[in-house]
This record gives structure tokens, sequence and C-alpha cells, in this order.
């Protein structure tokens, strides 16, 4: 081994997520690449490598980028507007209400699309209906806040709403189908404690009472800067336009459901969700004369360059003997029960996520564990286990997830101030309580389905 392998390597890894962490502005997939160059020409990742990277995250990517397509047609023809005037609409008048709605579009959305795409999405939207309402800095934020938490703790019910849960499948040779059907439950029970405990913490903040209507929504597009629409449905009639809305989300419910029947049947994930997003585009261009060619310019291609980008770093580190070291350390420990397992996977990951992001500590603790030996049944609730650190044992600081990350710059563009110390206040009285509680959940719910 070259003797200059092991520190370019540590020191890439280290630089890179620092630099994220220190310039979420810049984007992500910048200092990804660098960092994985260095790692290359280290030595540390060889080309026959780069070939497996390419196949591990291929499908995962692929999969990610048909979701990302089909939430830009649906914010074409004007669906997420129209669901923030609805969510306005049920509130009737009620803060507290309102706190509940906006909690389910985040579950919802993130369900729908993803993770990053929810919070992209829902952060714009909830600034301009807040503001709309005329509420102050400290009454936005249980909105906003809890949304962020919720929606990002939301991709972990089922795998397809994040990419590195998708990778992590592909490496843990687990589909689709199983995932949810082991997990589904477990987290989503922890999302109603954690969107609880949020209500606690934030009930005598919220307003009792918010307006009934908000004007002037629809002319805006917080995705372009709060440009006028040009792609928008104002021109259906308003006794039809619930009726399209409702044909739209039925048809995207059911792209979703296909996600798992195919990976039932053994079909590519991928397949069944490029599928739909063709199926989706062609309707848009049917229906507003939108060419799919404006989807090369819209779509986050970056992303595919940062999980590749990151999945090169962590196989350096793999390489060098990280993953060893780790195994020593917890092989002992995860060999145990599977209550075991999945408490000291789940805090363990959750550390590394909330000191090096989320995306980098599951993609070493899944390589880890593949290498442990472990029977089937521990191999899976503790990858479950993992996932769920990554995903709401990751929300404890800021810089824990890229979501989060980009939830704290949106927010401060919408001239909505929240320190640090003010998001530890809240994270550090709910997110170990739910993390906990998720996992104790998981391993008693996989003991009692098997």
């Amino acid at each position: 081994m070259h003797e200059l392998m092991i520190p370019i390597t540590v020191l890439s890894f280290l630089c890179t997520i620092l630099f994220i962490f220190t310039r979420p502005q810049v984007n992500e997939a910048i200092p990804a690449t660098v960092g994985a160059a260095f790692v290359i020409l280290s030595g540390s990742v060889t080309l026959s490598d780069l070939g497996k990277i390419t196949e591990t995250i291929g499908g995962a990517a692929i999969t990610i980028m048909a979701t990302i397509v089909m939430a830009i047609v649906l914010e074409s023809f004007g669906v997420f507007h129209w669901a923030a005037e609805k969510l306005v609409e049920k509130a009737k008048g009620s803060g507290i209400r309102l706190f509940w709605y906006v909690n389910l579009l985040c579950f919802l959305m993130t369900l729908f699309v993803n993770n990053d795409g929810s919070i992209l999405i829902t952060t714009p939207i909830l600034l301009l209906v807040l503001q709309h309402m005329g509420l102050k800095n400290h009454q936005k934020i249980p909105y906003l806040l809890s949304g962020a938490l919720i929606a990002t703790a939301s991709s972990a019910p089922i795998g397809v709403s994040n990419i590195v849960n998708l990778i992590a499948l592909k490496i843990i040779h687990m589909d689709l189908y199983m995932h949810t059907a082991m997990m589904f439950i477990p987290a989503t029970l922890g999302l109603v404690l954690l969107v609880i405990l949020l209500f606690v913490k934030f009930y005598r903040v919220l307003p009792h009472t918010v307006p009934r209507t908000i004007t002037g929504l629809r002319s805006f597009s917080p995705a372009k800067g709060n440009h006028p629409l040009k792609e928008d449905i104002s021109s259906i009639p308003m006794e039809n336009r619930f009726k399209f809305m409702r044909n739209i989300l039925i048809f995207v419910f059911c792209v979703r459901v296909g996600l798992f029947v195919a990976s039932y049947f053994q079909i590519p994930v991928s397949l069944s969700a490029v599928s739909g997003s063709l199926v989706l585009l062609t309707w848009r261009w049917y229906r507003l004369g939108i060419s799919p060619a404006d989807m090369l310019k819209k779509t986050p291609w970056y992303i595919l360059v940062f999980a590749f980008s990151m999945y090169v770093i962590i196989y350096g580190l793999h390489n060098i003997g990280l993953t060893q070291w780790l195994i020593r350390f917890l092989q002992p420990i995860a060999s145990g029960s599977l209550l075991h397992a999945s408490i000291v996977m789940g805090i363990l990951v959750s550390i590394l996520s909330n000191l090096f992001n989320n995306h980098p500590a599951l993609m070493v603790g899944t390589i880890t564990l593949t290498s442990m030996g472990l029977d089937p049944l521990t191999l899976k609730i503790s990858y479950l286990a993992s996932v769920i650190g990554s995903d709401v044992g990751s929300l404890l600081l800021p810089i824990g997830t890229l979501a989060t990350l980009m939830w704290m710059h949106i927010i401060k563009k919408g001239k909505v101030k929240l320190r640090w110390s003010e998001y530890l206040n809240v994270t550090v009285l709910v997110i170990p309580v739910t993390l906990l509680f998720t996992l104790v959940i998981l391993a008693y719910w996989v003991s009692w389905i098997f």
C-alpha cells in the first residue's frame, strides 16, 4: 500500500465533509467530486472499483431522477400551489389544525417524491403561505421546523424516498418490498411520536387563529425564485380543477405502488419509475403543450454526481481498512439479540451522521454490515436500524443531513431567523426519544413477523 494512500483518502473525506458543512450555498457535488478525484489519484479506489460503484448506485440514481422528474411535472400542473391553498382551506382559521395539516403534507410529499425534493418543494411554499398570513418570525418556526423534521424523517418508512436508502438496499441485497414490510410500521409509529412531541413542544407558540384564505399564492413559483408561473392550470374551470388534480395524484400514487409491485416480482424498480415519469411527461405535453426537453435544464443532475462521488470516497475508506476497524468493534455487540443489534447500529449511525452527514454514515455502516458475517435476520434488522439512524437520528444537528442544510439555507433566504441553539432546543428533546422508541419497536416488530 502506498504510504500516502491512507492520509490522502482520510483528508479527502474530512475536507469534503467540512466544505459541505461550512458552505451549504455551494453545490455539494463540487467538493464531493474534488474529494473523489483525490481518492482515485491516491490509489485507494481502482478502475475496477469504479465499475462496481457504478453498478451499485445506477438503479438508485435512475429511480430518484425519475421521481424528481415527476415532481417537476407536478409543479408545472400547479399541484403544489393547489395543495397549499387546500392546506389553508382545511385549517379553517385554526393555527392548531394548520400545524397538523402542514406535517401531513410534508409526510405525503416525501412518500410521493423524496426527502430532498420534499424540502425543496414544501419549504418555499410554506414560507409564502405563512408570509401571506402575516405571522411573526417565532410563529413561523413551529410550522417550518416541524415540517422539515417530518419531511426528512419520512424517508425511513419506504426505501424509495431517499437515494442513500436505495443504494444501501443494493449493497445489502434486500428488495424494496421486504424493506417496507419490515420498516413501514415501526418507522411510521416513530413519526407519529415525533409529531406529537413537536406539537407538545410548540403548543404555546402556535397561533390559535390564522387567516382562512390567502390570495396571490398561485401567481408565484418558489422553485423559480418567485417569478410568474407560465405553466399552471389557470385555464381550467374551477369546477373541473379538483377532478384534474385528483386524477394526477391517483396516477402518481399508482406509480409509487408500482415500484413495490416491481420489487416483489423482481422487476427493476428503476424501470417502473422511468415508465411512470414518461407517461406523466407525455400527459403534460398533450395537456399543456410543454415539451419534455425542459427536463434537461430543470432536473438536478448534480445529485447523480454527488452520490457517485461520495460513494467513491466511502469505498476508498473501506479499502484502507475503516470498515475492518468497525467490524472488530461492532461484531461482538451486534451478534447478540435483535434488540441489541437494532439499538447499537441505530445509535452508531446517528452519531456518525451528526458528525459526518448521513450520506457517508449510512454507506459506511452498510458496507460494514456486509462483512460482519451476521445471520440473515440480524443483518436485515441492523441495516434497517442504520436507516433509522440515518433518517431520524441524523436530525439532532442541522448538519446531519443535506436536506436540513438546504432547509436552513432556504429559510434564511426567506428572512426567517433561526439560530442553531433554537434548533437544538427542539431536536434535543424530540429526536433521541423518537430514535430509541423507533429502534425498540423495530426489533419487536421484526421478531413478531418472523
